[in-house]
């Protein structure tokens, strides 16, 4: 055989290996601000939805709260993996930073971190991945809150709480069933969200916005795609 027939089926045989290696869904990698409410409530939408933990993969940040510090440990994990946490180096197709505003002095510089990054990142089969910032302004509660009613005006974190506490009156940061309980008013929080988005951003705080609803849409039709 020939040296260019051979280099042909070397090159036919790595696309075949890349092809057997790759998983039936996309790779979706989340890194979240808190330890409990947001992982919780992603990962009761992966049992949910029957979503295999080798294509959602939801870890809190290692390096504490502030939102650049979230952004980093997601850059870090995503290059780096993590045998603790069983996350292998470049295994992703999307990767995804969820945090607040709340009061964090670094909120904006995690924002430009997202878009500097955004193009930058290749994964294992050398493929671009996305980036993006899941964010809450003022926090995730707003985004629950949007399941039962509209928000059009700048909100407190501590008002947002409390509104939604007279809709889910045992809500705590550690609850495990949030998502069971208001996934039957998803449309509306959707609607409600992305009728914020039509006039709010992320840089436009004090003003409501989240775009939580653009990840959990990924999500529970992460099946669909297959």
């Amino acid at each position: 055989m020939g040296k260019d027939n051979q280099s042909r089926v070397r090159q036919a045989n790595k696309l075949k290996r890349k092809s057997a290696s790759r998983s039936p869904a996309e790779r979706i990698l989340i890194v979240t601000e808190g330890s409990k409410t947001e992982p919780l409530y992603l990962k009761e939408i992966r049992v949910s939805h029957k979503l295999s933990t080798a294509n959602v993969s939801v870890h809190h940040s290692g390096y504490g709260t502030c939102p650049l510090n979230i952004v980093n440990y997601a850059l870090d994990l995503f290059k780096n993996g993590s045998i603790e946490d069983s996350v292998n180096p470049k295994a992703f197709e999307k990767v995804f930073v969820v945090f607040d505003r709340d009061e964090h002095q670094k909120y904006f510089s995690a924002l430009e971190k997202v878009q500097s990054n955004a193009k930058k990142l290749k994964n294992d089969l050398r493929e671009v991945v996305e980036l993006k910032a899941i964010v809450n302004v003022p926090c995730f509660e707003l985004w629950l809150l949007l399941h039962y009613e509209e928000v059009k005006a700048p909100i407190h974190r501590h008002e947002a709480y409390q509104r939604l506490k007279t809709y889910l009156q045992n809500y705590d940061k550690g609850c495990t069933d949030t998502y069971s309980q208001t996934r039957k008013h998803y449309e509306k929080a959707k609607v409600n969200a992305m009728k914020l988005s039509e006039v709010n951003t992320p840089w436009t705080e004090p003003e409501s916005y989240t775009n939580v609803f653009e990840l959990v849409d990924l999500l529970v039709n992460l099946n669909n795609k297959n």
